[in-house]
C-alpha cells in the first residue's frame, strides 16, 4: 500500500505532472484578479455542467456547452505553463446572472462559488476561479444566530424590539440571510454570491404594489436592494445574484449577463433601457440605499468545547460530544468530509478564546500556514483532514447552539 500510495515510482509521471501544472496555473490566474478588477474568471472551454445532481463529475461531452465568453467580457490571462487562459472576466460590482428557467444561471454560480479552490485535472472546471474571499450566502431556516448586529438590513421589530446584537435558536429566512451576511463581512468577505432560488424573498425584494400597501415604517426588513450598492461603492463588496423574478435589481446592477442555453450574453445596455422605460408603480427602493454601517467584530466563546472532546463529523455535520449537532448544510463552500474533520478540530482549538473572532480565525490560519494541520491537534498526526477556508470555520463557529459573545470591538468597514 505504502508503495503504491506514496513512492514517486509509482505514480503516472505524466498525470502528475499534468495535475501540478493546472493546480500552478489555476493558481497564477486567481493572483490576477484583483489587478485587473475581477472578481472571477471562467475561461472559453469549460464544462461547468455536472453529470448529475449528486455528483462532481463533468457532463458527458457530448452533451455539455462548453463556455464561451461574451465579447465584451473576454479577457486574457498569461499563465506559467498552458501560456494563457482566455474566457469571461467577471468585474467587481454588482453583477446580475439572469436568463430562463434551466438555462444555466445557478450552474454558472455553483462554478464560481467552488471557484475558490483548485481543481484536479478533468473536473471540467480548471479555469474557473474566484476570489478567494467570495462567500455564497443563503437563507437558512432554523440556524442559531448569536448576537448579530443585522440592524443594517432587520430591525424595529413588534414591541420595540431592536436587532443590534440579535440572537436566536430558530432564526427564519430573512433573519437567517442577514445575520450570514454580517457573519460573511466580519470574516473578511469580498464578495457575496447569491441564487434568488435559496433566499427569502422579503429579504430580497418588496415591490411596488406592496411597497404602497406596506409602508416602509411599518416594514422592519430592509430589502438587501437597499444595501446592495453601498456594499460595493462604500465597503468595496462584491455581489454577484442570479435573479429571475424582479427587474427592480436592474437599477443597482453594474453587469447584467444573460444566460440562454448555458451560453452567455452581455445584457447590460438592455437591461438598463428596460429599466429606463418601465418604471414601477410606487418609487422603487433600489433608489434608497442607505448606506452600509461598519460590522462590529464579536468577542466569541465557546465554553462548552474542550480540546480533546469526542467528536462526530458527517458530510454536513458535527456532534461534539452530548451537545446539540451543529447543521453546517448552509455552508456550501464546504466541499470535502476531511474539511469538516477539520472545521470540528479548528472549534475545538479556539473554543475557550474569548477574543475577536476575525484575529483568532487570522492567526489560527498562520499557525496552520506555518506548521501544517497537524497545529488543531498538537502532538498527533491526524492525516485525514482537509484546509478549510477561515470564513467556513467562522461560519461553523456562528452556528454553535452554545455560542457565548461578551460583546463587541471596533468595527470592520
Amino acid at each position: 500500500l505504502v508503495h503504491e500510495a506514496l513512492l514517486h515510482e509509482s505514480t503516472d509521471h505524466s498525470a502528475l505532472m499534468a495535475h501540478l501544472c493546472s493546480v500552478e496555473d489555476q493558481q497564477a490566474a486567481r493572483s490576477q484578479l484583483a489587478g485587473r478588477g475581477l472578481v472571477a474568471f471562467v475561461a472559453d472551454g469549460s464544462v461547468l455542467p455536472r453529470a448529475t445532481g449528486a455528483s462532481d463529475r463533468p457532463m458527458d461531452a457530448a452533451s455539455a456547452v462548453p463556455f464561451s465568453s461574451p465579447p465584451s467580457l473576454r479577457v486574457t490571462l498569461p499563465v506559467p505553463n498552458a501560456g494563457s487562459l482566455t474566457g469571461m472576466g467577471l468585474p467587481r460590482g454588482v453583477t446580475l446572472i439572469v436568463g430562463g428557467g434551466f438555462h444555466g444561471k445557478s450552474t454558472l454560480l455553483e462554478a464560481l462559488q467552488v471557484g475558490v479552490y483548485d481543481k484536479v485535472s478533468g473536473d471540467g472546471r480548471e479555469g474557473v476561479v474566484t476570489d478567494r474571499m467570495a462567500v455564497k450566502v443563503r437563507a437558512e431556516d432554523g440556524r442559531a444566530v448569536t448576537s448579530v448586529d443585522i440592524s443594517p438590513f432587520i430591525d424595529h421589530l413588534p414591541f420595540g424590539k431592536r436587532t443590534g446584537a440579535f440572537t436566536t435558536a430558530d432564526a427564519s429566512g430573512s433573519t437567517s440571510q442577514a445575520a450570514s451576511i454580517i457573519e460573511a463581512l466580519e470574516g473578511g468577505a469580498s464578495a457575496l454570491l447569491l441564487d434568488e432560488d435559496t433566499s427569502a424573498t422579503n429579504f430580497m425584494i418588496r415591490d411596488a404594489r406592496m411597497q404602497a400597501l406596506v409602508s416602509a415604517d411599518r416594514e422592519p426588513i430592509r430589502p438587501f436592494i437597499t444595501r446592495v450598492r453601498s456594499l460595493w461603492s462604500e465597503r468595496g463588496v462584491s455581489t454577484v445574484l442570479v435573479v429571475g423574478g424582479s427587474g427592480d435589481y436592474f437599477d443597482v446592477a453594474d453587469t447584467v449577463l444573460m444566460l440562454h442555453e448555458y451560453t452567455p450574453s452581455d445584457a447590460t445596455a438592455a437591461a438598463k433601457d428596460v429599466a429606463a422605460r418601465i418604471a414601477g408603480g410606487a418609487p422603487p427602493e433600489s433608489k434608497a440605499d442607505r448606506g452600509m454601517p461598519p460590522t462590529p467584530r464579536r468577542v466569541l466563546s465557546a465554553p462548552g468545547l474542550t480540546a480533546g472532546m469526542k467528536t462526530h463529523t458527517g458530510r454536513a455535520s458535527i456532534r461534539f460530544g452530548d451537545e446539540p449537532e451543529l447543521d453546517l448544510g448552509g455552508v456550501e463552500q464546504i466541499v470535502e468530509h476531511s474539511q469538516v474533520r477539520a472545521i470540528a478540530e479548528a472549534c475545538l482549538r479556539l473554543g475557550g478564546a474569548a477574543r475577536p473572532i476575525d484575529e483568532a480565525l487570522a492567526e489560527l490560519e498562520a499557525s496552520i500556514r506555518e506548521g501544517g494541520l497537524d497545529v488543531l491537534r498538537p502532538g498527533w498526526r491526524l492525516g485525514n483532514l482537509a484546509a478549510p477556508r477561515m470564513l467556513e470555520v467562522g461560519a461553523a463557529l456562528s452556528r454553535l447552539r452554545g455560542l457565548e459573545v461578551e460583546g463587541s470591538v471596533g468595527g470592520r468597514g
